[in-house]
């Protein structure tokens, strides 16, 4: 029952999100829904790192707290010294184990359908920092 519950609120979450025009992967996981920030952001290129400026969305507008898994984590740099963006850019929305009701999932989908009329007009991220492993950990970044 409880894993019933748990890929409900999964595909609820990801239902909502769609509905409100933010692409996610499909089908939904077990434990997250990964939003297509790419699809969402088509004017933020990878070097301006969309699913970083999505993230940072999220939190600002709401609190809500999510990954990037796109060119932050996976982007490199070729041995032309070009930026090679990631094939994909994700933001994880996971969702911890018996920690949040309906009304708690409601609310991010109320929020980041604020996030989303505002998604036109949204701007990417500079990296400032990159340490050379685990950028995705520690990388600070500053707006566009």
């Amino acid at each position: 029952q409880y894993l019933e519950y748990r890929t409900a609120s999964v595909r609820y979450l990801a239902k909502g999100l769609n509905a409100l025009g933010i692409p996610t992967v499909q089908p939904p996981g077990g434990h997250a829904v990964y939003i297509d920030a790419k699809t969402f952001l088509p004017h933020i290129p990878p070097e301006q790192y969309p699913g970083q400026a999505l993230a940072v969305a999220l939190y600002l507008e709401g609190g809500i707290r999510s990954c990037e898994i796109g060119s932050v984590m996976f982007g490199k740099t070729g041995p032309d010294g070009k930026f090679l963006g990631a094939a994909m850019e994700l933001v994880r929305l996971a969702i911890p184990r018996r920690c949040y009701t309906q009304s708690h999932i409601d609310k991010v989908i109320e929020i980041a359908g604020e996030v989303a009329a505002k998604a036109s007009t949204m701007r990417g991220m500079r990296m400032v920092s990159r340490p050379k492993f685990l950028p995705h950990f520690t990388a600070q970044f500053e707006p566009l």
